[in-house]
């Protein structure tokens, strides 16, 4: 395992050094986006927002936002599930020209083969409360902010050592939790043998 602070924007070769279990930091610009910018762009046929042609570092959030004066002030940011995106996942990655996903979670094969493809990789926050770091970003434009409202809209913002994050996805191919899983259910199997349960036991419905 290895530690990397990278800048946005990202290269091939940023991207292509990075293996599942690497810690990431990251600073540069960066943009937001949830389900409904993903519908309104790759489903419903509207341009993608200034933010998303200028950066390929996106981050799945919905984060909360004040205006004050003439200024932004980020109040919670608590990157979400990137798994309920997989149905635009591959699209996204080959059209927008991504390198870096932060999100929770992880992504399904298809976006998993488009990444490796197109070089491109899936951290996740390797903390309990992302809230914490709202000092390292830096808030600086929003747009479709009346169309998608404030949730859903997308941010620009500039972030500073960003994470640490882990890299869960890689661009050769590889997904931190698949491994997991595999660990997971190999100790189950061991466990259950050790207690002589049976391994096609059901658990107990409670309705």
């Amino acid at each position: 395992m290895a530690t990397y602070h990278l800048k946005t924007p990202l290269s091939q070769t940023d991207v292509e050094q990075l293996r599942i279990g690497d810690v990431v930091y990251v600073s540069g610009d960066a943009f937001t986006c949830r389900s409904r910018l993903h519908r309104w762009v790759l489903d419903e046929g509207h341009a993608l927002p200034q933010a998303g042609k200028d950066r390929d570092l996106l981050i799945h959030v919905g984060p909360i936002v004040l205006r004050e004066e003439n200024r932004f002030k980020l109040v919670s940011f608590m990157p979400t599930s990137s798994i309920r995106f997989e149905k635009w996942g591959a699209r996204a990655v080959e059209q927008w020209g991504l390198r870096m996903i932060i999100g929770k979670t992880t992504m399904g094969q298809e976006t998993m083969d488009m990444m490796k493809e197109k070089k491109c990789v899936h951290v996740s926050p390797q903390c309990v409360s992302p809230n914490s770091w709202v000092q390292n970003i830096d808030i600086t434009d929003v747009e479709l902010f009346d169309e998608l409202g404030t949730i859903e809209a997308t941010w620009s913002m500039t972030v500073k050592e960003l994470g640490p994050f882990v890299v869960d996805i890689d661009c050769q191919g590889n997904n931190l939790y698949k491994n997991h899983e595999k660990e997971v259910d190999e100790a189950r199997d061991k466990a259950l043998k050790a207690l002589g349960i049976d391994p096609d036991f059901q658990y107990t419905k409670l309705y």
